[in-house]
């Protein structure tokens, strides 16, 4: 049976469209994909992300364990700080892509709804025999997503953190109306924003209470456009366990001189090999490549589709796709089939679409 949300009832006594999504319930839209997309885009909406795993490490090796499975440098991170990083495997295939807050010498860990519980094992697993505990508050909490560029303002006052005062990915703990929340200034739309961890019985209240500061309740349709027109990945799309970080473009996020960690080895010998890597398309036409469609150059397959839509606020057919190494330059010329028809595309530099910055 699929999990429910806190927020749940809410979403169905509102009319949400639910759909099952990585083993939750949750909605899909309330309006117009279109509306809740631009919504973020110039004012505020606000999402349930409840469904992402969120796990704790405390303990004297609390550190020592995020640093074996976190490809990023979890030692140099300060007291609030928030980063992203990659989870992999001994051959150096993505397990999960997650975010990594300290507090103290406490780490919370917030991984994607349908790998949480392969990373709870795997952190089980890799902490066997280790002074750390491994908390999964995934269940006893909610967490909500209040993104775009009027968030951080209809969100000041609403708990006890300043939020205008709070630094891009870092996060501090304060309360909501008497109860301890955590709020971070993070997001997964390609705007700015907050997230916020409360009480699972406090979910609908606080809901309410950012939809009557004016922010739009949005779905996953609109998390999905959003996210696409920013260039981020989706596990399950983008990334998998047969694709590295150098594939997917996020060798940023992987610090071999940090020591020893699963994976590396692997990675060390993969970093430079031939391997298909990920772009951005731009289709020609309106008609859009979805998850599968085939891309080819002169007569010949060399990639494949791995998310695409119609992109509301740049207003063009966009995709990611995984290509060979020679069709990867900004500008190649490529066609997408699209159903049986083949459409011109061309790569484009990443992301698709970039918020100015104040």
């Amino acid at each position: 049976m699929a999990l429910r949300t806190p927020l749940y009832d809410w979403h169905t006594a509102h009319h949400g469209r639910m759909v099952e999504f990585a083993g939750w319930l949750m909605p899909l839209q309330y309006s117009r994909i279109t509306d809740e997309h631009q919504a973020v885009r110039t004012a505020a909406g606000v999402f349930d992300i409840s469904h992402m795993g969120r796990i704790w490490i405390a303990g004297p090796e609390a550190l020592d364990l995020v640093q074996l499975v976190y490809t990023n440098n979890a030692a140099t991170l300060r007291d609030g700080q928030v980063r992203y990083g990659l989870v992999c495997n001994v051959e150096g295939g993505i397990r999960d892509d997650v975010l990594v807050y300290r507090f103290g010498e406490r780490y919370l860990m917030v991984v994607n709804a349908a790998n949480r519980e392969k990373i709870l094992g795997w952190l089980i697993q890799h902490g066997s025999g280790r002074p750390v505990e491994i908390s999964d508050q995934t269940g006893p909490t909610a967490m909500l997503a209040v993104q775009g560029p009027c968030a951080v303002e209809r969100c000041q006052g609403l708990t006890t953190v300043d939020a205008a005062g709070l630094r891009y990915y870092h996060a501090a703990v304060g309360e909501y109306r008497g109860k301890p929340c955590l709020v971070s200034r993070t997001g997964y739309t390609g705007e700015d924003g907050l997230e916020l961890i409360v009480d699972a019985a406090l979910a609908t209240q606080v809901w309410e209470e950012v939809l009557a500061r004016g922010a739009q309740p949005c779905g996953l349709g609109a998390r999905d456009t959003l996210r696409l027109e920013a260039a981020l990945p989706l596990y399950g799309h983008e990334l998998s366990e047969e694709i590295d970080p150098f594939q997917a473009g996020l060798g940023w996020a992987v610090k071999f001189d940090k020591g020893d960690f699963i994976g590396r080895d692997a990675l060390l010998r993969r970093r430079d090999d031939e391997r298909r890597r990920r772009v951005g398309l731009v289709l020609e036409g309106k008609r859009i490549a979805r998850d599968g469609a085939s891309v080819w150059r002169d007569g010949r397959e060399i990639g494949t589709v791995t998310s695409g839509t119609f992109a509301p606020t740049v207003q063009r057919a966009i995709a990611l796709a995984y290509v060979e190494p020679a069709g990867t330059a900004v500008g190649t010329e490529v066609e997408v089939d699209v159903r049986g028809q083949r459409e011109r595309a061309k790569v484009v530099a990443l992301p698709f679409y970039r918020r100015a910055r104040s």
